[in-house]
């Protein structure tokens, strides 16, 4: 059985307020070993539920947050950035099975540091329909037909998730209070709740179906700013509804995953 993890760190447990996870700030460090304690705690219950080969893709900021050396030796890590496929990087038809572990809401929800992808997006929406990090990622996942089984996260995570995707495992590791504070479980009350819920998901992992996105495929981002739209418009194809908020048509979903990826990344060059 093998089990591809994409690995956020806003969801981790204990993890509240930006100097948790931006690089540079005296807490990071602190909190990129609970995060690398966390995905050993996955990695632990899933080979204990039989899974044979677990491939870790570390997914938060510059990717490169998991501490090789105190990885579990179970996994094998991708690990860096700028990556083709970002947070999904090393996905493909072959696995069984994905994890999104360290996941956060929505931009515009009451939970943990919402936004989706970069702070720099209000709402992003596939056929009409507004998506998290969990769903636009579900649905790349489903590009290869392999279903999302487990999500971590705070409360409101998974009540995105759930809207988002077909029927997974979810673990509220933490309870949103608001963006930067939360109830906080000790670590061991967590761990339980997250081997808990490994061993559910694998269980039961031929029971879980792909969220496989309709195609062709509206794309709509919508800005913060309406600098970030106007950089989008470089993307042949990309046409603008508003001043902050533009629109792709795409023949697959595959193809708008990428134009998304790209409209961020150049919204990401001006400011």
């Amino acid at each position: 059985m093998k089990i591809f993890i994409s690995a956020d760190m806003e969801g981790i447990s204990g993890v509240v307020n930006l100097s948790h996870v931006e690089p540079g700030h005296r807490e990071y460090e602190r909190f990129r070993k609970l995060m690398t304690k966390e995905i050993n705690t996955v990695v632990e219950a899933a080979i204990e539920s039989g899974a044979t080969e677990i491939v870790v893709n570390d997914s938060h900021n510059n990717m490169d947050n998991i501490l090789i050396e105190e990885l579990h030796p179970g996994a094998i890590l991708i690990s860096g950035s700028p990556k083709p496929f970002s947070m999904m990087q090393g996905i493909d038809e072959t696995f069984d099975g994905v994890f999104l572990i360290g996941y956060h809401a929505k931009a515009g929800t009451e939970a943990i540091m919402d936004h989706t992808y970069t702070g720099k997006v209000f709402y992003t929406k596939v056929n009409g329909k507004t998506l998290s990090e969990s769903g636009l990622n579900g649905r790349f996942a489903g590009c290869f037909n392999v279903p999302v089984v487990l999500i971590t996260g705070d409360q409101n995570t998974i009540k995105c998730a759930k809207e988002e995707l077909n029927d997974f495992v979810g673990v509220v590791v933490k309870e949103a209070c608001g963006r930067y504070s939360a109830k906080i479980y000790p670590f061991e009350v967590s761990k339980e709740r997250i081997k808990k819920g490994v061993k559910e998901a694998l269980e039961n992992i031929k029971k879980f179906k792909p969220t496989v996105e309709k195609e062709p495929v509206e794309l709509e981002i919508c800005f913060i700013k309406s600098i970030f739209a106007e950089m989008s418009l470089l993307i042949p194809g990309v046409e603008r509804k508003d001043a902050r908020t533009v629109i792709y048509r795409a023949s697959t979903y595959m193809q708008a995953y990428k134009v998304f990826r790209a409209c961020i990344t150049l919204a990401s060059s001006v400011e």
